[in-house]
C-alpha cells in the first residue's frame, strides 16, 4: 500500500468519525462544527468568491515578502560567511533577531507603515530573512577546503571561485534555508493578517470568528494547513531530496 493511499484512508476515517460525532450530538456544534458544515461554508466561500479574493491577497503578500526575504537573506548570509568582522557584529544581531517572533514587530510596522499591506509584507520579510541568512552562512562556511584548493590549483580565484565552486557547493543549505524561510514567512503572514484590516486568509479567519461562524473558521484553518502541507511536501521537500541526492548527501 502506497503512502498516498494510506493517507487517503486515514483522512477518510478521521472525517467520518468527525461527522459521526457531530450527527450523534457528542458535542455542541456551536463550539466545534461538523465536517458537513465546514464543507458547506467552504463551498459558499468559493462560490461568492470571498475565499478566492482572500487567497489572492495572501499569495500576493507571500510571494513578494518571501522573494525579498530570500534575496536579502542570501546576501546577508554570504556577507557573514565571507567577513569575520560582519560575522562577529552583524551576525550576533541576526542571531538575536532570529529568536524574536516576527509578529512582535507588528506594532512598530504599524507605526512606520500603517496597519496595511506594507506592514504585513514587512513582517513576512522578517519572518523569512533571518533563517535564510543563517543557512546561507552555514552553507558557505562549510564548503570543503579540498574543493577550494583544487579550484585554486586550476587557477580559479576571486569572484569566479565563489560563483563556480563555493556557492554551488552550498546549494543543499540554500534549499534547506528556502524551505524554512517559506514556513516562517507563511506563519508570519497568517499572524499579520489576523491583526490586519484585510483582505487575506488570516483576516477572513478573524472576521468569521468575530461573527461566530466557526464552520468558516475551521474551513480557513484547513485551507491554511493544506497549502502549507502542499508547499512543504510536494515542492520544497522534493527539491531538497533531489538536491541531496544529486550532491551525494542522501541515498
Amino acid at each position: 500500500m502506497t503512502p498516498t493511499i494510506k493517507r487517503l484512508i486515514f483522512f477518510t476515517i478521521v472525517i467520518a468519525l468527525w461527522e459521526s460525532g457531530f450527527r450523534l450530538n457528542l458535542w455542541n456544534s456551536v463550539f466545534f462544527p461538523g465536517a458537513s458544515q465546514v464543507l458547506d461554508s467552504l463551498v459558499t466561500g468559493f462560490q461568492d468568491k470571498t475565499l478566492i479574493y482572500a487567497l489572492e491577497a495572501s499569495f500576493q503578500r507571500l510571494l513578494l515578502g518571501l522573494g525579498i526575504a530570500l534575496i536579502l537573506g542570501t546576501s546577508l548570509g554570504i556577507l557573514l560567511a565571507k567577513s569575520k568582522t560582519a560575522d562577529d557584529t552583524l551576525g550576533s544581531l541576526i542571531l538575536a533577531f532570529q529568536s524574536v517572533p516576527s509578529i512582535v514587530w507588528l506594532p512598530l510596522a504599524a507605526l512606520w507603515f500603517g496597519l496595511n499591506t506594507t506592514a504585513i509584507i514587512f513582517i513576512v520579510v522578517l519572518g523569512g530573512t533571518f533563517v535564510m541568512t543563517l543557512n546561507i552562512r552555514t552553507g558557505v562556511k562549510n564548503v570543503s577546503p579540498l574543493y577550494i584548493r583544487a579550484a585554486q590549483t586550476m587557477g580559479v580565484k576571486g569572484i569566479d571561485l565563489f560563483i563556480r565552486v563555493i556557492f554551488p557547493a552550498s546549494i543543499p543549505y540554500v534549499v534547506t534555508g528556502a524551505r524554512l524561510a517559506w514556513a516562517f514567512a507563511w506563519r508570519a503572514l497568517m499572524a499579520g493578517e489576523l491583526l490586519s484590516t484585510g483582505p487575506g486568509l488570516g483576516y477572513t479567519l478573524r472576521f468569521a470568528s468575530d461573527y461566530n461562524n466557526m464552520a468558516l473558521v475551521v474551513g480557513v484553518m484547513i485551507i491554511i494547513g493544506v497549502i502549507g502541507a502542499i508547499a512543504d511536501q510536494l515542492v520544497f521537500q522534493r527539491i531538497e531530496k533531489s538536491v541531496m541526492k544529486r550532491w551525494g548527501l542522501n541515498s
